[in-house]
């Protein structure tokens, strides 16, 4: 019988439990207290080993799935807190989670008015109007090789422009407003939803085209039924790309004029008066949008696409 092994089997059978927590929650009030000892740094990393053996213990339960990243992020605020604040570095280098919270908290009202002007008039509308626009040029490009040959390069010409090269000139010719700002997102959203477009349009087997003719199927009924399907996975990677790049495109469009509302307008205002915190909650705004947009539409990809293999794999 191999006693070393059994006790090992004991004490980790052991540690599964309920009493592991406590043991875990222990070993870090011990390591905190030793750190103080020894310095700042030793308090950092006895806040990181204590917080990833909590990550450790969590991995062996149910909630381990949602519990595992929310800790994470914890984890990375909290050794950001104790770094800023035991090496006494200065707000406007790297401000604080708590500054930035307080800095959120004091300008709610300020920060809606920013999000309804980026996201939801700026971002979303551009979004809407590229992406439909991409997925009905696919349609039409799909249809004919000489669309297909002539336009692919055009976009992929397009996509590669630099953003700060055509932000410019779309706000000189649409204004300030957010009409503006769209603009710059249709530009920047169109291309990389047409070629995922017209990439799922094509993949298609042989067997797949015959077996519809075989049917009776007409030209319609095919890209209904055959080619839009097989379509909707690559259609939902473009639309996820183009969720991060409408934000991205509106907020660096106002950079370049906007009226004294929007997130690039605040970020550059307060950059200028070193108001760090409220540069950074203004990056937590647009952090919240595009992980809640890019959440949505990974959703509805799933609840869509269930038939995929690579949505079957995650389930």
């Amino acid at each position: 019988m191999n006693r070393p092994a059994d006790r090992m089997n004991a004490v980790m059978g052991r540690l599964s439990g309920s009493e592991g927590l406590l043991w875990l929650l222990g070993g870090l009030v011990i390591l905190v207290a030793v750190s103080f000892w020894l310095g700042p740094l030793a308090l950092i990393l006895a806040a990181w080993a204590g917080l990833w053996l909590l990550n450790v213990w969590l991995s062996g339960h149910g909630i381990a799935r949602w519990a595992a990243p929310v800790l994470f992020g914890l984890t990375l605020l909290v050794l950001w807190e104790l770094t800023v604040r035991l090496f006494a570095v200065p707000e406007v280098i790297l401000p604080a989670p708590s500054q930035i919270a307080r800095a959120f908290a004091a300008n709610v009202p300020t920060l809606w008015a920013d999000f309804v002007q980026t996201v939801l008039k700026g971002a979303l509308g551009g979004w809407l109007i590229g992406c439909t626009a991409g997925i009905a040029t696919a349609l039409l490009v799909a249809r004919s090789d000489f669309l297909r040959r002539g336009l692919l390069p055009v976009g992929n010409f397009m996509a590669a422009l630099p953003i700060v090269g055509t932000a410019p000139i779309l706000v000189m010719w649409f204004g300030f407003g957010w009409e503006s700002k769209a603009a710059v997102v249709v530009v920047m959203v169109f291309f990389p939803v047409l070629v995922n477009t017209v990439a799922g349009l094509a993949d298609t087997t042989a067997m797949q085209r015959d077996l519809m003719r075989t049917y009776g199927a007409t030209p319609g009924q095919t890209l209904r039924h055959l080619r839009m399907v097989a379509a909707l996975p690559f259609v939902f990677n473009g639309l996820k790309i183009a969720t991060t790049l409408a934000l991205i495109g509106a907020i660096v469009a106002e950079f370049f004029g906007s009226p004294t509302v929007g997130m690039g307008f605040r970020i550059s205002t307060e950059v200028g008066r070193l108001n760090l915190p409220m540069v950074w909650a203004t990056i937590v705004v647009a952090a919240i949008a595009g992980s809640a947009s890019y959440g949505l539409i990974a959703a509805l990809e799933r609840r869509l696409t269930f038939w995929h293999p690579s949505q079957r794999a995650r389930g």
